[in-house]
């Protein structure tokens, strides 16, 4: 399942498989969610990885941090 914000994708629910999402941050974003929760965030490999794409391990995060990440996702797609 995909969340968007007009016609850009900024999250994918059960991808790359059941359990995870991926979510498009900045690299700066990808950087610090990764320091806060390690277990939970990490970069999509390849060159989307390098790019902001990050792999979210859903029973790992805390609900909040997902909050702030999504909210951190959504408003980099507004922006373009």
């Amino acid at each position: 399942e995909e969340f968007r914000v007009g016609s850009r994708v900024f999250a994918s629910l059960g991808s790359p498989m059941v359990g995870q999402a991926v979510i498009k941050l900045t690299p700066q974003d990808q950087g610090a969610f990764a320091a806060e929760a390690p277990s939970a965030f990490a970069p999509k490999p390849g060159g989307q990885g390098a790019r902001g794409a990050t792999i979210v391990k859903l029973a790992m995060v805390d609900e909040a941090v997902l909050r702030r990440a999504l909210a951190a996702a959504c408003r980099k797609a507004t922006k373009g």
